[in-house]
């Protein structure tokens, strides 16, 4: 399934205004949200089970105290759990059986198989052939789990991946003195189900990432552009804030706060607010969540002075660097690789091409910085424990994000030159969502 091997090319991107009204309303992303959900867990869940050696998940949580998979659980009417909800995978022979503990008639029956019915002390109707008395939450998952006698039984806890140790001190509790000593005895942590669940994509989501990330790449091209732009008057601020503001009016979900940095001969990076000048160079870092998807990019621009048609071939060179350790990384991502083998064997050839590269990409999918493998961090350039040591997977998303130090003697400057550009692995291969950027945005 290949993605996109196209380079970002400005002039190829229609305006804000058009996408805006690509922008599918509220309903129709909540039937696409469900009908995703209803093919993950056909086709991902088995797999998930299978690859992390789970005979049975369980995975619980609590109202307003959710565990961080609970939303790519359940349809996406659950802007919060119904009190207490427990939601059980386990293979019977070949077959995924998806089995719910909540309160009956909240809209997962599509979805889950209803096993909690003969709720102790509950007013709610029970079907007269109904085979079991009364019981507890708890005395139906101990039910369950006799039933099927499962050798393994994740629960999500974990010293290493924080998306793998949603589950609360005192459910964890309420669950081990449910299941007695015999099945406690089995209870493993459920951290490399919870990773792989939340890593990988299904080829729809794969599919509909590369218009998620023309948004993206429309929104800076327009920022950075003459229509938000007046050199002398706009400030770095001001363009952040126009950013944010304008995904915000399309309905989409800032997920970090913005930024927006001048580069600046004889000064370096200026954070601070200031007023953009011509011959400045801005760096924006930007990312958004729509359909239930994370970008996180970084683009760069050059503000043009009276005469110039294009950037200085010097400032050319420099994103040249970029796109070279770029390309550098990319070669060495392959399914199976660690996330501390990629960081290692791009920074040394790097190295040996002479450039001063910094690499501290992540993974990226239902959260900015989501699941998967650590490959850098800006403070570790020598490795990661534990995360870095995570394999990557084919059919997953990334932010490859990364910089290399240049000299630029013409403005007597040294400095960061970076980018972040959201890639796919899919089918061994490296596409880069809707292309990447070689070239500077052009501010007149």
């Amino acid at each position: 399934m290949q993605i996109s091997d196209q380079s970002f090319l400005i002039s190829d991107v229609p305006s804000l205004s058009d996408l805006r009204k690509k922008i599918i309303p509220y309903r129709e992303q909540e039937k696409l949200h469900n009908r995703w959900l209803k093919e993950r867990l056909d086709t991902i869940m088995p797999k998930v089970l299978e690859e992390s050696g789970l005979d049975m998940w369980i995975v619980a949580f609590s109202e307003y105290n959710e565990d961080p998979l609970y939303r790519t659980l359940l349809p996406k009417h659950f802007f919060t759990a119904r009190r207490t909800m427990i939601l059980v995978f386990v293979m019977d022979n070949d077959e995924l059986k998806k089995l719910a503990l909540t309160r009956p008639h909240i809209g997962i029956d599509d979805y889950y198989q209803q096993e909690w019915i003969n709720q102790k002390g509950s007013n709610w109707a029970i079907p007269e052939d109904y085979p079991y008395p009364p019981e507890t939450q708890m005395e139906c998952l101990r039910r369950i789990v006799q039933q099927y006698d499962p050798k393994t039984i994740g629960l999500n806890y974990s010293d290493n991946f924080a998306f793998g140790d949603g589950l609360s001190y005192s459910l964890a509790n309420q669950i081990i003195s449910a299941l007695g000593d015999e099945y406690s005895s089995r209870i493993v942590s459920a951290e490399y189900a919870a990773v792989k669940w939340l890593e990988t994509r299904s080829d729809s989501e794969l599919a509909a990432y590369n218009g998620i990330m023309q948004i993206q790449h429309t929104m800076i091209a327009e920022a950075f552009s003459s229509k938000v732009i007046t050199p002398g008057v706009t400030t770095n601020a001001d363009v952040k804030y126009w950013m944010m503001q304008s995904l915000i009016d399309m309905g989409l979900e800032p997920w970090f706060d913005f930024e927006c940095t001048i580069i600046r001969r004889d000064t370096g990076w200026v954070e601070d607010e200031d007023v953009i000048m011509p011959g400045d160079c801005l760096r924006c870092d930007v990312g958004f969540r729509y359909l239930d998807l994370c970008t996180d990019t970084q683009e760069m621009a050059y503000v043009l002075k009276s005469g110039e048609t294009d950037a200085p071939d010097y400032l050319k060179a420099a994103l040249a660097k970029v796109n070279r350790f770029q390309d550098i990384v990319i070669s060495y991502f392959r399914p199976g690789s660690t996330g501390n083998e990629i960081l290692a064997a791009s920074r040394a050839q790097a190295v040996s091409e002479g450039l001063k590269p910094s690499l501290y990409s992540h993974p990226i999918g239902f959260h900015g910085h989501a699941a998967g493998p650590t490959i850098g961090l800006v403070d570790a350039q020598n490795g990661v424990p534990v995360n870095g040591d995570y394999t990557v997977s084919d059919h997953t998303c990334y932010s490859l994000e990364l910089n290399v130090t240049v000299d630029i003697p013409e403005w007597n400057i040294s400095a960061i030159w970076g980018f972040e550009s959201d890639i796919a692995l899919c089918d061994g291969k490296i596409d880069f969502l809707s292309g990447r950027q070689t070239q500077y945005h052009l501010i007149k």
